[in-house]
């Protein structure tokens, strides 16, 4: 068995891929109405359809995970993550951890928590 993506829940499934492109430099692969797999493996569904499959209400901001990406050039990241998204909510700002990596953790449009960091 094989994971294959990762599928997180978008208000405006355009945006969201706007937003994953500007920062992470993430393509479209296949858009099949409400449901867009990117590369990397990340699938962008549309809340109306996931509200429908499980009946249930969306909770944003829910930080039961959090997509993990690893960036050499940490500051040069944060300030294209302030330029293109200046009124982004962030967890932390960039801070170090005991064993030397540096990181920042914020919320997409959407509520999904992001965390990039140097490689370790």
């Amino acid at each position: 068995m094989k994971l294959k993506n990762f599928l997180i829940v978008v208000k405006d499934i355009g945006r969201a891929k706007q937003f994953y492109h500007d920062l992470f430099g993430l393509e479209k692969i296949t858009d099949n109405d409400g449901n867009m797999i990117l590369t990397e493996g990340l699938v962008l569904q549309e809340e109306r359809y996931w509200k429908e499959f499980l009946g249930k209400e969306i909770v944003p901001q829910n930080n039961a995970c959090e997509l993990y990406f690893e960036e050499a050039d940490i500051d040069g990241f944060i300030e294209k993550l302030e330029m293109y998204y200046p009124d982004v909510k962030y967890v932390n700002r960039l801070m170090t951890h005991s064993w030397g990596q540096k990181v920042i953790r914020f919320y997409d449009l959407d509520g999904n928590l992001i965390e990039v960091g140097t490689p370790v």
